[in-house]
This record gives structure tokens, sequence and C-alpha cells, in this order.
């Protein structure tokens, strides 16, 4: 699947769309073993949206008293206020006689600052309390989230390391990067601003609906009208939304995964000249981004509006009927005024979850790509109790070995060799023989489909993998290092090695050499990529580490290919040291780098067509004395 050159192939048929319902309660899964600190999440935000609820009665009470003073300071003081009534009715004003008397007026008294005072220190104390409890609220929330999100890393990256090989060989780098970073980032945000905001939508939707019934059931009776209209637009606008979320995360990771690719190779695609090329693919998979971005945002974006909307024709109406209701006396002006803030507070927590629905819906769509990860089949887990050679002595025995990498296309079959202890098993072959796979098999990277590899008669198949590879030294094709000082990359296989142990293993590979011409020496820091040293100079690090390893069982793939004759001279008499004593397999392409070994395997198609040492090899005129011949028949002139 790797290589610069697979993303200016096509791309297939879209996607299918994510089991929204479905990956929503798996995420409010997640959130189980932080049930303690949401449990106290929900009291304070209860006692929060409590508390704020409270408010806008308290200052409907409050208003009655100041409307009250004012109508009662024009009133004339020593009549009662069924006397007012009456005197208003008989002269013909009805509706102010209702008005008075649902107040609680004394003719002449005029305010009562007191107790405007006191109402309003309570609004005070209460307003206080809330926010002191929404403080907490916040908080805990986002302690919570971030354990939830913590412990996800970390079981993600445990699934990682329990993935088969063949899921990475499938994936490009990239897109598993996306899903272990961009996901998984954009779905805490996503948690961070939406979970505490609905859980206080909720509560406040609640809070205040009783309220409104409690003050009066036929203007509650028209606010919720709205709450219906308002699902059934959320939910028609969010579900057109939903599948543009979904494209638009799952071409983010393309994209990732194309820009990895292309910084890696960056080297090869200015080789070959694709610059072009790979600047079209980006472009490509940016417009993709852009249009399913701006198509999720767009739709999801359309629901506050109609939100609002609704909200706003809903308070037409509750001003209307309320203002018919207080020149009716069936309420005052302080219940009404309180009734219009609910009003208000009750469309607006079906706003802020219209608002939110966008961020909801990506955070739930990044959620399904981790979730995918999460459930990849893992590879076959070690026995509960593992077997243990006695003794190690490193015979590796292949008994009728058989393995394909797809069900239908066999590339191993049959095939048998036994590596005595302290003996050189070199193999060669034409490239995709099976050489690498038998590599893989041996370190159970991938597992063999029949027959068994046994380690000093034991089956490696009911070892535990740490065991099996602590016991394999490897060096690959491939170099490979991390950003760290060249010591510590040395250091890699042998926890806790000495700076004498370290400067003998390098010396040993040759790497001193060029080392002492650093700078900082041993303590020179490379990147991820070796910046700074050459390619054969990576590869002699490698070997280095593998020197200091001490392995019982060493795994040479093309381990010289990258350096010099002379040096791979040198390195040739230094691995005769490293590998006395020890069971090694060496896979080679340079037939001169193989001739003192004990046992040459010759594959093809999976198979040994030969098999002998350097000598009897050539004797026998065969597959191995043409690829000799083919290699060395004019250098040996030369010579």
């Amino acid at each position: 699947m790797g290589g610069p050159g697979r993303f200016f192939m096509g791309h297939g048929a879209a996607e299918k769309s994510m089991d929204f319902s479905g990956s929503s309660r798996r995420l409010l899964g997640l959130l189980r073993p932080q049930s303690h600190l949401f449990v106290a999440v929900i009291v304070l935000a209860t006692m929060s949206v409590g508390l704020t609820v409270l408010g806008p009665r308290l200052l409907g009470q409050a208003t009655d008293l100041v409307f009250a003073g004012i109508f009662s300071r024009q009133l004339p003081a020593g009549t009662s206020k069924a006397e007012a009534v009456a005197n208003l009715r008989a002269t013909g004003h009805g509706t102010q006689a209702d008005l008075l008397a649902s107040l609680d007026v004394t003719p002449g008294q005029g305010m009562d600052f007191g107790a405007i005072g006191s109402v309003l220190l309570w609004v005070l104390v209460v307003y206080v309390l809330a926010g002191l409890c929404g403080v907490g609220q916040a908080r805990l929330t986002n302690l919570g989230l971030q354990q939830v999100i913590g412990t996800l890393r970390a079981d993600v990256q445990a699934k990682i390391s329990r993935l088969p090989l063949r899921y990475f060989d499938r994936q490009p780098r990239g897109e598993v990067l996306s899903r272990v970073t961009n996901d998984i980032d954009n779905l805490q945000q996503s948690l961070q601003q939406s979970l505490s905001q609905i859980i206080a939508s909720v509560l406040t939707i609640v809070g205040v609906l009783s309220m409104m019934i409690w003050i009066s059931w036929v203007l509650a009776l028209i606010a919720v009208v709205a709450v219906p209209v308002s699902i059934i637009a959320a939910t028609r606008i969010g579900k057109l939304a939903q599948p543009q979320f979904v494209t638009q995360w799952k071409v983010t990771g393309r994209l990732n995964a194309h820009i990895e690719e292309m910084y890696t190779g960056h080297a090869l695609v200015r080789a070959f000249g694709r610059q072009q090329e790979s600047a079209q693919t980006f472009r490509d998979f940016n417009e993709q981004l852009y249009a399913a971005s701006w198509r999720a945002q767009f739709i999801s974006g359309l629901m506050q509006p109609a939100m609002m909307f609704i909200g706003n024709l809903n308070y037409v109406l509750v001003a209307v009927v309320g203002g018919l209701r207080v020149a009716s006396g069936s309420l005052s002006i302080g219940e009404v005024q309180a009734f219009v803030q609910y009003s208000r507070q009750f469309s607006q927590p079906l706003s802020q979850v219209a608002s939110m629905a966008n961020m909801v819906q990506s955070g739930v769509a990044s959620a399904e790509r981790v979730f995918d990860l999460l459930d990849t089949a893992e590879q076959a887990p070690d026995p509960v109790v593992p077997a243990h050679p006695g003794r190690l002595r490193g015979r590796i025995a292949f008994e009728h070995v058989a393995f394909r990498y797809e069900p239908d296309k066999p590339l191993i079959e049959d095939l048998s060799l036994i590596a005595e202890p302290g003996h050189t098993v070199a193999i060669v072959g034409p490239t995709g023989a099976g050489k690498t796979t038998l590599i893989n098999l041996l370190m159970r990277f991938y597992e063999v489909t029949g027959g068994r590899i046994t380690l000093d008669g034991v089956d490696i198949a009911t070892m535990s993998r740490e065991e099996l590879r602590a016991s394999i030294g490897m060096v690959l094709q491939d170099t490979w290092l991390f950003g760290g000082t060249i010591a510590e990359n040395i250091a890699y296989g042998a926890e806790g090695a000495t700076r004498e142990q370290i400067v003998a293993a390098a010396t040993a590979a040759h790497v001193d050499r060029f080392v002492r011409t650093l700078p900082d020496g041993y303590d020179t820091v490379l990147d991820d990529e070796g910046a700074g040293v050459s390619g054969g100079e990576r590869q002699l690090i490698t070997i280095a580490r593998a020197f200091l390893a001490e392995p019982l069982i060493l795994v040479l793939d093309e381990a010289t290919s990258s350096v010099d004759t002379r040096t791979e001279v040198l390195i040739q008499r230094a691995m005769s040291t490293l590998r006395a004593g020890r069971t090694a397999f060496v896979i080679a392409h340079r037939l001169s780098t193989i001739r003192d070994a004990d046992t040459i395997l010759v594959m093809d198609n999976g198979a040994i067509v030969e098999q002998g040492d350097h000598t009897s090899l050539l004797a026998a005129g065969g597959a191995y004395a043409r690829l000799y011949q083919a290699q060395f028949a004019q250098a040996v002139a030369e010579v």
C-alpha cells in the first residue's frame, strides 16, 4: 500500500455513512469509568441551573414591588384597596381595576425601598452561588474528560502494539497517525465544548419549563409548541450534515497520509520528476476536504438561525398573550416579565444545542474512526502459560511450513529447513521469492498457515512473542533510527548499557571512526530521519545496535547493502566474530557476503530449490551458480 506513487491512482467509491446513534452510545460508554465525577457535575449543574432559574422569579417580584409603589402613589391615602378598585369600576375603568386587583398595594404608601432592596440582595446572592456552582461544574467536567481522553489515548497505543503487521502493511502511515492524533484531538475538543453545555441545557429546559407552568400553564403551552418544531428542524438539518462530517474526516485522513508519504519520499518524488503529480493529488484532496468541510459547516450552520427564528416567533406569541393576561388581571406585570425571561431562557438552550450540533457530529465522526481502529482484529494472543525452551542453544527448524498473505494466493508451500546452533544460514534468490517472509515468520510478525517453526524443539507459536524476540537480533535493509543521540540509538536494544560497552560495539561495527569526527561525538543528536549522517553510516549504527544486544539468533536482511566495498569487508570480519556461537540468518543479494555461510538456501516462488555450501552449489551448476556467475564472473576476472 505504501510508496509515493500510490496516491496518483483513483480513490474508489465513496464510503457509507457512519452509525451515529450507535457510535454516540459507545462514546457515552467511555465516560462510565469517571461516573463519580460526572455525577458531581450533574449535581453542581442542577444547583447552578436551579439558582439561575430562580433569578427571574425574584426579579419579577422586584418589578411587582416597583409597579405597586408607583400605582399606590397615585391612589388617595386613607382608602382601602377594595374601595380603590370599586371606584375605578364605577368610573368605567375596568381594565385598570382588574390590574389593581392583581397587585399588592396600599393606597398612598409609595415605594417600599426596603422590600425592593431585600429582593435585589437575594437576587445577587442567588446569581453568585449559581456562578460558583458553574465554575465547579466546569472544573470537574474538564478533569473527567481529560482522564477519559487520556485513557482512550492509552487504549489506542496499547491497541497499536497488539495489531498484526498485516494491518500496517495495508494502511498508509498518515491515515493511522491521523486517527491517533487529529481524530482524538477533535473528539477531545468536541466533548469539552459540548458535554457540559448539553447537561446545562437539558437541566435549564426542565427547570424553566417547570417555572413557566407554575406561573401560567396557558403561556407554557404556547412556549412548548416551539419544542417539536425545533426538534423536527434540527433532526432534518442534522441528517443532511452528518454524512458531510464523515466525509470531512475521512478525506482529512487521506490528505494526511498523502502529505506524510510525500514528505518521507520527497527525494524520490524529485528524482522521478513527480512534483506536479504530487501537487495535483494534494490539490484534489484539498478540494475534496474544502467541499466536504464547507457543506458540513454550512448545513449545520443553518440550525442555529432556524432555532432563533422559531424562538423569536414564540417570543412574540408569549408577549402578546402575556399582555392580554395582564390586562385581564390574570397575571401581574412581574409574572409576565419573569415568564418572558423564561421563554428566552427556554429557547436559548435549544439554540445552544443546535449550535453545538456541528461540533457533536464532527466529534462522533472522529470517534467512529477511532473505534474502527480499536475494533480492528488483533494478532492472536500469547498462550496463557507460554512454553520455555529448557536451554537456549539456537536450533531453528522449519517443519513443512506453509504461508500465504492472501487466502487464495499461496506463497510458501511445505518448506522445511534446519539451522543448527552456531551455524550461518544464507538465503538468496530473486525478488519476491519469499526470503524476507521466512524472517517475518521466524519473528512471528506473521503466523504460519501450515506446519510449524521450532526453537530448540519448542514450537514458537507456544512461546510468548516477547521472549522469542528477545533472543533475536535484527539488522534490516531499511534502517530505523529514533530522535536521540547516537549513543542512545546504539543502546536501544540493551537497556542499561554503559558508555564503554556502547563504544566497544561501535568500534566493532566501524561506527567509532566516523562518530569521532562529529562535533558532539556519541552525544550527537539525530532525528528520526537520521539527518546529519549518510545512509551507510545509519546502517552501521543499526549494526552496532545488534553487536551490543548480543542476541542468541542473528538476522541480517541485506545489512550491508548501503556501505562501500571496503567497509563491507571490515563489517564481514566483524560479523564473523559476532556470529561465532550464534545461529545467523543472512538474506543477501551480494553473494560475496555469504560465501563462508555454513548453509546457503536458494529460494524461488516460496520454495527451496537448492541447498548446500558455496563450493558444492557452484559445482552443481544450478540456480546459485548462475546467480554467482552473473554477479562475479567479470569481477573475478579483473581481480
